[in-house]
Formats: C-alpha cells, structure tokens, sequence
C-alpha cells in the first residue's frame, strides 16, 4: 500500500518524496508559519490511523513529516537541502549576525516597539532572559517566545506533542546528564542528532553527545515546561538511570593489550601480581624472626647446660616462646594465604 498516496494524496513518483511534496508545499517555500500550517495539518490527517490496524505505520510516517518539518524550519538546514534541490542563493551580506531576540517578537507582531522597551527594563531588573521577562510580563505565549528564540538562534521550533522520541536515541543519555541540561534525544536525522532542549546547549554536553552518539549534534528548541514534561515521561524515576554504548562508540581496549604497550615491566605485573610481592614477603618473615633468634641465643648463653637449668630461667623463656612463636607462625600464615590470593587473582 502506498500510504503517501493514500493518506497524502501524493502522485506516484519518486519514493520516499521529497520535504516539500511530503508537506504539500510548493518547491522551495519560505514561508515558515505556512510550512508549519501543513505540518500541523498533516499531522492531524495521519493521526486518524494511530488506532487501526496501519498504527505503526502511521507512526512512522508521522516522524517522517515531523523530520521534513524540522529540516524546512532551521534556516541553516533548509539553506543546505535547497542547495541539494539545485537552488541557487544569493550572497548573504552578513552571514554570522543574529537579530536580538526583542526585535523578531517585534518583526514578528507579537510585541509592540514600546513594549519591547518595558520587557528589556522588567529583564534587567529581575534578571530574566529576555524569553523568560517577555513570558512573565504575560506579553506572549510561551511557544511563542519559543519561536521567536528559535528564529533568533537559527534552530526550528518542534512540539514534543507531535512526535514520539526513538528509543535508541533516548537509551544512550542516563536520566541524571538529561535532568543536569534540561534536554531530550529525539532521534538521528540526516547524520545529525537531533536533540529538543530550551535554549542553545553548552560546549561540554555538545562534546559529550558527540562522543556518545558519534555524530554531530543539532538541537531544536521547545518551551521549558515541554522539556520538563517530556523528561519526566521518558526518563521517569527508575528509567534509563544507566545509558547503552552506542555502536558507533570507539570500544574499549582490552586490560591485557594496554599492558602490553606499557611495556614488558608492566605487562609482567598485570600477568601476575603477586610475583612482585614475593620478595617483600620473604624479607618481612626474616625481619619478624630476628628478635625470636635473638632472645633464644641469649638464654642458651647464659645457661652452660640446657638439661640442668634452674626453674627460675626456664618458666620465663618458655612463657616467652609460648607466645612468640605461635604469632610469629600466624603472620607466616597470613602473608603466605595472602601470596597465593593474589598469584590466583
């Protein structure tokens, strides 16, 4: 069955199709409210078929439409998947340079130029984000701030309603690194991993994703309470407290190799440990005998014969002895037991 045709009323043709023809927008719109608009209706279509018996497809396709979404939404993604399309762009006369977040809430309508002036001063004052004053002030929804950020920071805007994160994104990220950054793995996308966070994330998690995952990382944003719900549903108490090992991880090298190229001392020691103890053990035993030895030679030269000594020299020695010996034989045998432990180890 060709679902694109049949829910989507799309013609025969290439398969899968392309970003536009999937949310049924004309070749290279810019429009991002319209591309959204088809999305969210769309979205709704596919959504009748959740429950029947083409419920798995019906899935799949969702997080197809969300994906071609997401790519038209990020100017920087849609810039390079028009490229690969054959469109041609004009140059940019200033490629790295972002608009203040205050000024695309005014381009945009959602704010006034003079309400613009009370959220920077209300910002400064409670030490607010501007997202956050804008919001509070109740001068705009919180999705909206939302978007207005992701416009700002060139990142799309995603409703983590709309989509259902893959669970070998989610599996690969324990629940405490998710809870410390407030994000959410969505899934793996065009060789890029696509994360759902509130803002822009920091260098270090950006490095660590990249070693978990080993593919760059592309973060969309969402509202904060979004990422909240979403992290409490997908990495509940009890859930995912551990993460997996990605395959495309580096795996790690075997004890034995890394003895080896540490050199032949080395790789001696981790072959068997407990040869490097033998000698210490012998010189503790010879050590702890000395002072018996001693004592003994001393008695016997005090006493010209041992069958005829008097009482009085012989209760004290063999008090002596008596505990002497048996605590030297018990440390013999603890440092002999714990030789052969650690030749087994």
């Amino acid at each position: 069955m060709d679902f694109y045709k049949e829910w989507l009323g799309i013609p025969e043709g290439p398969r899968p199709p392309d970003h536009y023809e999937l949310l049924r927008v004309k070749r290279f719109e810019d429009d991002i409210d319209k591309i959204r608009a088809h999305y969210k209706k769309l979205n709704s279509h596919v959504r009748k078929y959740a429950t029947g018996q083409y419920s798995v497809e019906s899935q799949h396709l969702l997080n197809e439409i969300a994906k071609a979404m997401l790519c038209l939404t990020d100017p920087e993604r849609k810039r390079e998947y028009d490229e690969s399309l054959g469109r041609e762009f004009e140059p940019e006369r200033d490629q790295f340079g972002r608009m203040p977040l205050l000024d695309v809430l005014v381009q945009h309508g959602d704010i006034s130029r003079d309400q613009k002036k009370e959220v920077e001063e209300f910002s400064d004052r409670r030490g607010l984000s501007i997202r956050d004053a804008s919001v509070q002030m109740k001068l705009v929804a919180p999705d909206v701030a939302a978007r207005a950020l992701a416009r700002q920071l060139g990142f799309s805007f995603v409703d983590l309603e709309d989509m259902v994160p893959e669970d070998d994104a989610l599996d690969l990220v324990p629940r405490s690194l998710v809870k410390k950054h407030s994000f959410v793995p969505l899934f793996v996308d065009d060789d890029r991993l696509m994360i759902a966070c509130a803002d822009e994330i920091e260098h270090e998690l950006e490095d660590e994703l990249r070693l978990r995952y080993g593919f760059p990382v592309r973060p969309v944003l969402a509202t904060p309470r979004a990422i909240n719900q979403a992290i409490a549903q997908y990495y509940a108490p009890g859930m995912r407290d551990e993460a997996k090992i990605s395959g495309n991880q580096p795996k790690p090298t075997a004890s034995g190799k890394a003895a080896k190229a540490a050199g032949p001392k080395a790789a001696a020691a981790a072959k068997d440990p407990g040869e490097l103890n033998k000698p210490l053990l012998i010189v503790i035993a010879i050590v702890l005998s000395i002072p018996v030895l001693l004592r003994f030679a001393t008695f016997l030269s005090t006493s010209a014969n041992f069958k005829f000594m008097q009482l009085s020299q012989t209760i004290p020695f063999l008090s002596e002895m008596t505990i002497a010996v048996p605590l030297l034989g018990g440390i013999a045998t603890f440092l002999y037991v714990r030789f052969k432990l650690q030749k087994q180890k």
